[in-house]
């Protein structure tokens, strides 16, 4: 199984700045897509951002120009969330599918970090 460590959550301020850090690591692994998801508690999961292994992004309308999603290598991202809401409180997920090599394909969730925006 693929395993992905999650980093950089807490308590913030509104108005202020988090960066989320999600590695996955695992033997032969190529990662093709990899992002972060979101859930607050009573609403469903949602997605926040993705990036692809070319470098396409996917954002969320309601992080779009505030959050930012990046690869620092083939199989880790990092996400700068900044002018952070009271509305971004939530558990946030990593997600990374992609490939053990030559050919298993691979689709994990990391455990969640809880971000909290103070009013």
């Amino acid at each position: 199984q693929v395993q992905l460590v999650e980093s950089g959550g807490g308590l913030v301020q509104d108005g202020g700045s988090l960066r989320l850090s999600c590695a996955a690591s695992g033997n032969s692994i190529r990662t093709d897509v990899i992002g972060w998801y979101r859930q607050a508690p009573g609403n469903q999961r949602e997605l926040v951002a993705t990036i692809t292994n070319i470098g396409l992004t996917n954002y969320a309308d309601s992080v779009k120009g505030r959050f930012t999603i990046s690869r620092e290598n083939a199989n880790t991202v990092l996400l700068q969330m900044n002018s952070l809401k009271p509305e971004d409180t939530a558990v946030y997920y990593c997600n990374a599918k992609g490939r053990r090599l030559p050919y298993v394909p691979y689709d994990v969730w990391g455990q969640g970090t809880q971000v909290t925006v103070s009013s």
